[in-house]
């Protein structure tokens, strides 16, 4: 069963979650700036979003509920992961001039599909959002379901094209050290904010 709006309201519906500012956004841009395994990046955050997004239309959010064991265990190996990005970022902060847009820096496509793999899977909001969230919403739509879902993984299809192939349109400006000093120090703040909020819940402390 097909339904346009249904369609639509997936897409849109996806969009306002993945485009908010978080670890794999932050990652796909710094290589679309770089022009360094653009294609093979954008290919696991999409391919990775569909999976998780079809995982949550089919249901497989209870079982991130009644395992609450697999949650804590990406939480804690997830934000120990984006605190060690960011100490990568940070160690960049200190020498900019190492990065240079359009063809700098030292990155092999095995680094590459590591750290993009290590932001997706040991992220738990990755999960919360997709498989919980998306799939919750998703199933609020009776037998449209599976057409919000595409509509979802749509959304992710061309966030993330844009995303990687866009960023080149602001690569000028990041033919100074300095911009490069203000990208990695804003991924130090995002990171690990990020970890912390991760971790919170763990404290005690309300968190997302």
């Amino acid at each position: 069963m097909l339904s346009t709006p249904t369609l639509f309201a997936g897409f849109g519906f996806g969009l306002s979650l993945i485009v908010a500012i978080g670890a794999q956004n932050i990652y796909v841009l710094r290589q679309g700036l770089l022009k360094k395994h653009v294609l093979p990046v954008i290919a696991v955050c999409i391919i990775s979003d569909a999976l998780l997004i079809a995982a949550g239309v089919a249901g497989f959010g209870v079982l991130v509920d009644r395992v609450p064991w697999l949650v804590t265990f990406l939480r804690v190996f997830g934000s120990a992961f984006l605190l060690y990005y960011a100490y990568g970022a940070f160690q960049r902060v200190l020498k900019p001039e190492a990065m240079v847009a359009g063809g700098g820096g030292s990155g092999s496509l095995r680094a590459a599909m590591l750290g993009i793999l290590g932001v997706t899977y040991l992220n738990p909001h990755v999960y919360l959002d997709t498989i919980v969230l998306m799939g919750s919403v998703a199933n609020s739509h009776g037998d449209l379901k599976w057409t919000f879902g595409v509509g979802m993984m749509a959304a992710s299809l061309v966030w993330f094209i844009s995303l990687g192939f866009g960023s080149r349109l602001i690569q000028p400006f990041f033919a100074k050290p300095g911009a490069w000093r203000f990208l990695d120090s804003t991924i130090v703040i995002i990171m690990v904010t990020l970890a912390i909020s991760i971790l919170a819940p763990l404290a005690g402390v309300d968190g997302k």
